[in-house]
């Protein structure tokens, strides 16, 4: 089982920066992909971002040039530095993570931490 760590967000202003990093720990074989989903008030958990162990990433197309995913494999982390943040991108931010164990494909998420951006 894999667990995540979520920590980074919080109320910024428009046009403002957070950085949001998740952490990985437990017992897997290789962490397959991480990244970052998205749920706003009354809306569906959306993708924002995600990298491969590869580095190959996907970013949102509404938040491409503000967000930026990195991760460190070495210490199983990922991140999400987001700039110039705007009012729509309040939402809570959970990380999910894709991981082999004895040959499974596991999916789990973080817990979740609140984005608010607001004057």
């Amino acid at each position: 089982q894999v667990q995540l760590v979520e920590s980074g967000g919080g109320l910024v202003q428009p046009g403002g920066s957070l950085r949001l990093s998740c952490e990985a720990s437990g017992r897997f074989n290789r962490i397959h992909e991480m990244g970052w989903y998205a749920q706003a008030p009354d809306q569906q958990r959306e993708l924002v971002a995600d990298i491969t162990s590869g580095g190959g990433t996907y970013v949102r197309e509404s938040v491409q040039g503000r967000f930026t995913i990195s991760r460190d494999s070495a210490k199983n982390t990922v991140s999400l530095q987001m700039n110039t943040l705007k009012p729509e991108d309040t939402a809570v931010y959970y990380c999910n993570v894709k991981y082999w164990l004895e040959g499974s494909l596991i999916e789990t998420w973080g817990q979740g931490t609140r984005v608010t951006v607001s004057s």
